[in-house]
């Protein structure tokens, strides 16, 4: 996302670091692609694991929890008929949050009620809501958690409007909990979510496109459902962290003498 001469001298010190690697592992295809065509590092040079992701899904953790969304819900002050839409990780303007908060306040709906977890890294906390406006009061910043897996089980659909990710491992967490997620269009996003099958996909800094996924998500019910059905499929198959552990072991196993 850098431009000018900070671009130039980070590209150059990924090129640096990918020239000196015997191996250069890659979290999502996409990513790959991205570097290779950037002649940032070889073809020859770049490995993902699986189908993607470093670390994978556990997915004893992260799955469906009908009590912990009762709860939590309750615990938030949020109707079970009311559809949540849920940012978890470092707030950031890089993660899109903005576009967010502005594509909530569009969406106008007293029904719909946004949670963002996770650390306040450039104290957008003021900022998001006041752009939400009279809406405010179905916003809320819940700050760090140790247990992200609670607030996806009482979400309905996770939104991550970033600028740039190597893949989004929180989007796959969402999945295996079984909620789709509305995402950027961007490289590593693509590997994470599958267009109209595990969630939908938006041109990053497009508010009213945002807003329109949303809108599909909400007033759809069972197009929310079945596509966090095929996420939570998905994340099982191709996700488990069983996969991406295994696939460490056969790297160190192969390269290490």
């Amino acid at each position: 996302t850098k431009v000018g001469v900070k671009r130039f001298l980070l590209k150059q010190m990924d090129c640096l670091i990918a020239f000196l690697t015997t191996h250069n592992i890659v979290d999502s295809t996409s990513q790959r692609q991205f570097l290779i065509d950037e002649k940032v590092m070889s073809s020859t040079k770049a490995i993902v694991f699986a189908k993607g992701s470093i670390s994978g899904v556990d997915i004893a953790r992260f799955k469906p929890n009908k009590q912990v969304r009762n709860s939590l819900r309750q615990q938030l002050n949020i109707p079970n008929e009311g559809t949540i839409f849920l940012f978890i990780g470092r707030l950031t303007i890089d993660k899109g949050l903005l576009d967010l908060a502005h594509a909530f306040k569009y969406l106008n709906a007293v029904s719909a009620y946004l949670l963002f977890v996770g650390p306040d890294e450039q104290s957008l906390q003021a900022e998001l809501i006041s752009i939400v406006g009279k809406d405010s009061q179905n916003v809320q910043l819940v700050g760090h958690t140790n247990t992200p897996e609670t607030y996806m089980a009482a979400a309905d659909v996770l939104c991550l409007p970033s600028y740039r990710e190597g893949f989004g491992s929180v989007v796959i967490e969402a999945a295996a909990v079984g909620i789709p997620a509305i995402a950027s269009r961007i490289y590593g996003l693509t590997d994470a979510v599958v267009e109209g099958k595990t969630g939908l996909l938006h041109e990053p800094y497009d508010v009213n496109a945002i807003k329109s996924c949303m809108e599909k998500m909400m007033h759809n019910q069972t197009l929310r459902f079945n596509l966090g059905k095929q996420a939570q499929a998905r994340a099982v198959k191709d996700f488990d962290s069983k996969l991406i552990t295994q696939a460490w072991v056969d790297f160190y196993r192969e390269n290490l003498h």
